[in-house]
């Protein structure tokens, strides 16, 4: 039998193969922290549950939903022009079944094979491997700590900018947790219409920033609009990981292209969870303050938790992850530190490597228990020796 040549060999996503790992360990009885991938442990708004119910006990909502009803899109507006003052219309908006699954298609009605592609580095895996499935030419822009993970524009080669035809940029960013402001945004821009790239933002974590910072939408920039286009989930803001809906908002030439590909392939996201969506959109918005006064306790408390026991690590800027350089032993051997830890203390985290080789060095970790058991993670890793 055989397989294909470039994606037949490719190997599982890391967090399977830690999953794998938790799993084992627990058939043996052991207690396993998992603090690994990001889904929020807290529940929807009971009115938002209460509308997905409803809406599942009408047999219309079993069909093909097609497209964003006029309501759906009516509450992405109303909600773009509320939280960021940005306007849009219906040709500016097309639903994508979560926000991975967006930027996975994004490439193929943009971009030609060979065309290159600025992808960050470290970044969110589909990020480069979106671009892959129609054999664009990546090129990364390294996130270095002394830039506060930010792209270094005047970094990118003359003549890699010159081809560069598509580039994926996402803040606050995930894993490094950095965040940007509104002059970063207008240097992209300015970037991007120099040397005519087309700009996928990412804008996932936008209401999780801590300590007084702002959430900012690509699509505030002036001139954004006529160059790119930004995704914007409800997963992480209303604790809806599991009904996979997102948006692609922008430029109307490019979601118009976008909407005609996923029509190849898609049809369109069912009606009862664009009915979550509604309510979640139009209703109590409380729901984003309580999930970022939670996640901030809980990124203080493992903060101080992890240096109290010796292990050195700075505080987070935003997202609902954490991003720590490991400890010195270990040099720079993110992933034999990731196992150690699972084997050792019975706590799972990411290895930053597997989000790129500049993420080498750091382990993500998840924010996605609460602080009594965020303790008993601390007390574990204190306790196996893995710092000594």
């Amino acid at each position: 039998m055989k397989f294909s040549d470039k994606f037949g060999q490719s190997g599982a996503n890391i967090l399977m193969d830690l999953d794998e790992a938790k799993n084992r360990l627990e058939k043996k009885g052991r207690e396993v922290i998992n603090l690994s991938i990001g889904t929020p442990d807290f529940p929807p708004d009971d009115f938002v549950m209460n509308e997905v119910s409803k809406g599942f006990l009408d047999p219309e909502n079993y069909k093909y939903g097609m497209t964003e009803s006029p309501e759906l899109a009516q509450a992405v507006i109303n909600w773009y022009k509320r939280r960021y003052g940005v306007s849009l219309e219906a040709e500016n908006i097309t639903a994508v079944n979560g926000s991975q699954e967006g930027i996975a298609h994004i490439a193929f009605p943009l971009i030609n094979s060979g065309d290159t592609v600025l992808v960050p580095d470290p970044c969110y895996q589909i990020f480069g491997f979106g671009p892959t499935l129609v054999n664009a030419d990546i090129q990364y822009m390294p996130l270095l700590k002394e830039n506060n993970y930010l792209i270094d524009f005047d970094a990118i080669p003359e003549g890699v900018a010159k081809r560069a035809k598509l580039m994926i940029v996402s803040y606050p960013n995930n894993p490094t947790t950095a965040q940007a402001d509104k002059d970063f945004y207008v240097r992209l821009v300015a970037f991007a219409k120099k040397y005519d790239i087309i700009v996928i933002h990412d804008n996932a974590y936008s209401e999780l920033i801590y300590d007084g910072g702002e959430g900012i939408s690509f699509l505030q920039t002036e001139g954004a609009m006529d160059i790119g286009i930004e995704f914007n989930s409800l997963s992480k803001s209303y604790n809806l990981t599991g009904l996979r809906l997102s948006f692609a908002l922008g430029n109307a030439d490019i979601i118009k292209h976008f909407r005609a590909f996923r029509s190849q392939i898609d049809y369109g996201i069912c009606k009862g969870i664009q009915n979550a969506a509604i309510a979640a959109l139009n209703g109590s918005q409380d729901i984003l303050v309580r999930n970022r006064t939670e996640y901030k306790k809980r990124r203080d408390f493992l903060y101080e938790g992890l240096n109290r026991i010796g292990w050195k690590v700075p505080l987070s800027d935003a997202t609902m992850f954490t991003w720590y350089p490991i400890p010195e032993k270990y040099g720079k051997d993110d992933e034999k530190f990731t196992f150690d830890l699972l084997e050792m203390a019975g706590v799972v985290c990411v290895p930053g490597s597997s989000f790129g080789e500049h993420g080498r060095g750091y382990v993500r970790m998840a924010l996605v228990r609460p602080c009594e058991v965020l303790e008993k993670a601390i007390e574990n890793i204190a306790a196996c020796g893995i710092l000594d």
